[in-house]
């Protein structure tokens, strides 16, 4: 069975030699290997300041404190993402405010966020859902307009772009994940890439016990909430590995991504997502909408290929519905969305198989 997602390292002879050096260094914890891996990831994205941490929603509950979020705000978001986008606002005792989706692309929709914005709006999460870039400039528009913080989450987005630059660059807050089955892992992780040199110092202090790791224990006076959310130089040792050969591993899925964009053009029952203007995917799934989708789902598993809609919709899980909304463009496009494999691991043979299975039917 080809999966749909996979883990990626670099080749053993690679990478093992390096971790050893790190494992019996003498330090393992936060060190000068993740301060490296930080220094590297900025000059990846191009702008602003890299937070390395534990995980991706570690990251999206830094966005939130540092966006100024607290219990009893709002929240604006998707339901259609992985629960931790979510979960993390339930995390600052926030409430999540659901807006639509734009059926052509599946990502948050700008008209349908503007109409829910209320006084109790404090931020907006936008996903950038499957490595498809959210409606950048449109979302810009709206933050200015109403003075609202945005948090992009691009855990499914490293190596997207937007005018032509990577996600990352275009909104104050942006999370990556660095989760087993990303583009790039470091066995788990992520970070926050933010714009404000100040909010960028003030995170580094809450993501270690609100202390400044500037001074000493004795000479520290812990005047904030802080967690244990920081990176270890054993997983900062494999992200500068993997960041040595990222551009190559971003790039095999948008090539396979485009040349599916090409042959699945007017196929029957198919029907292909839009991307926006000046926008550019990094395919870390490929989704498409189809008739049928159980159907359609089992034809390709018992030709060997797994597909799935892979995320259940945020608003069916009791915890994070606090305003239980209509999403009609929501209802049709999930009735419809199936992923199919598009990584590193399909093969042009595979692609094909692929295609001609769809092109014939279910």
């Amino acid at each position: 069975m080809i999966p749909l997602v996979k883990t990626n390292l670099p080749a053993k002879d690679l990478l093992m030699p390096r971790i050893e050096e790190v494992l019996y260094s003498g330090y393992i914890s936060q060190g000068d290997i993740v301060e490296k891996f930080e220094r590297k990831f900025e000059e990846y994205i191009g702008s602003g300041h890299t937070l390395s941490l534990n995980s991706g929603t570690a990251a999206l509950h830094l966005a939130l404190i540092l966006a100024g979020v607290q219990a009893g705000d709002e929240v604006i978001s998707t339901a259609l993402t992985a629960e931790p986008t979510n979960v993390a606002i339930k995390m600052v005792g926030a409430k999540v405010r659901w807006a639509d989706v734009d059926y052509n692309t599946g990502n948050i929709c700008p008209d349908s966020i503007e109409k829910v914005i209320n006084s109790k709006t404090k931020a907006i999460i936008v996903v950038d859902y499957a490595g498809i870039p959210v409606d950048v400039k449109r979302i810009q528009e709206i933050s200015k307009k109403y003075n609202i913080p945005v948090i992009e989450d691009a855990a499914h987005a490293l190596g997207a772009k937007f005018d032509g630059k990577r996600t990352g660059n275009h909104f104050p807050f942006t999370v990556f994940s660095f989760q087993a089955i990303k583009h790039l892992t470091t066995i788990d992780g992520g970070a926050l890439q933010i714009q404000d040199e100040d909010l960028y110092e003030k995170g580094k202090v809450i993501r270690w016990f609100g202390l400044d790791k500037k001074r000493t224990r004795l000479e520290n006076n812990i005047t904030q909430q802080g967690y244990k959310y920081h990176m270890n130089n054993v997983n900062a040792c494999v992200g500068l590995v993997q960041l040595e050969g990222i551009d190559k591993v971003v790039e095999q899925y948008i090539q396979n991504g485009k040349y599916l964009d090409e042959k699945l053009k007017n196929v029957k029952g198919v029907e292909l997502v839009e991307y926006y203007e000046n926008s550019e995917p990094s395919y870390w799934l490929y989704t498409l909408k189809v008739e049928k989708r159980s159907d359609f789902i089992n034809m390709m598993a018992e030709n060997g290929f797994m597909a799935s809609e892979l995320h259940k919709r945020n608003d069916q899980h009791d915890y994070l519905n606090d305003y239980p909304t209509v999403l009609t463009n929501l209802d049709n496009f999930y009735e419809r969305m199936v992923h199919i494999p598009c990584g590193w691991w399909v093969s042009k043979e595979d692609l094909d198989k692929m295609i001609n299975l769809i092109r014939k039917g279910w």
